[in-house]
């Protein structure tokens, strides 16, 4: 049962009510760059335009997380999906060093499934290995930013990164979004502490995940 009690006013009554308004109208400023890059995507990438996965949200609630695909779907001789660096062409990657992939979330914002801020949706196959502070971290709605995002991202070990996941959850403020959202433009256009196609093996979730992968094998 979560037991998350908002920090303040902001979180219980203004929070939702921002992330409504400044997604509609990012998707209302921005609605030619979407028609560009959606365009695109399906000449250089292929359809579909949208990649899609199960993420958890709020309260570990899995929900479609919405971006714009990045790579291609080539195949080996038998069929399987090559790696994903190779799969990764020079146009994702500016897709995912710009963030420019990410746009569609902001539709998963106006559905209530994510915020502008909070801790970024992880993969489903995390949850298991997530320590009982750690699930912490869906007490909220997951964020398209958060302050792990800004103070590190791939860079960062992973048990960093939760430990700031955890703790933005327990002080939700209206100037910590604000400065969580200035950061991430900034780092967006710098473009740093970003690592494209793979992460830095950091954690215990890599572990967990590099064992997974090696018993399906």
């Amino acid at each position: 049962m979560n037991t998350h009690k908002p920090y303040g006013l902001y979180e219980r009554f203004f929070k939702r009510l921002i992330d409504i308004l400044c997604a509609l109208a990012a998707i209302v400023v921005f609605s030619w760059l979407y028609v560009i890059i959606a365009i695109l995507v399906r000449v250089k990438l292929g359809s579909p335009v949208l990649f899609k996965q199960d993420r958890p949200g709020k309260n570990g609630k899995i929900f479609k997380l919405y971006k714009f695909r990045s790579m291609t779907d080539a195949r080996d001789e038998n069929g399987n999906l090559l790696p994903d660096d190779v799969r990764l062409t020079r146009f994702g990657r500016m897709l995912r060093s710009t963030s420019l992939d990410e746009l569609p979330e902001a539709f998963n914002i106006l559905k209530g499934d994510m915020s502008i801020i909070g801790p970024r949706p992880l993969l489903v196959e995390y949850l298991p290995y997530y320590t009982e502070e750690e699930q912490h971290r869906h007490d909220v709605r997951p964020g398209l930013s958060g302050w792990a995002q800004v103070n590190g991202r791939n860079v960062t070990p992973w048990d960093q990164r939760l430990k700031m996941d955890v703790d933005y959850v327990n002080h939700v403020t209206f100037v910590q979004d604000v400065k969580i959202v200035f950061m991430t433009v900034y780092k967006a256009i710098k473009r740093s502490d970003i690592l494209v196609g793979k992460e830095i093996p950091a954690g215990r979730l890599d572990v967990a995940r590099s064992k997974k992968d090696e018993a399906n094998v």
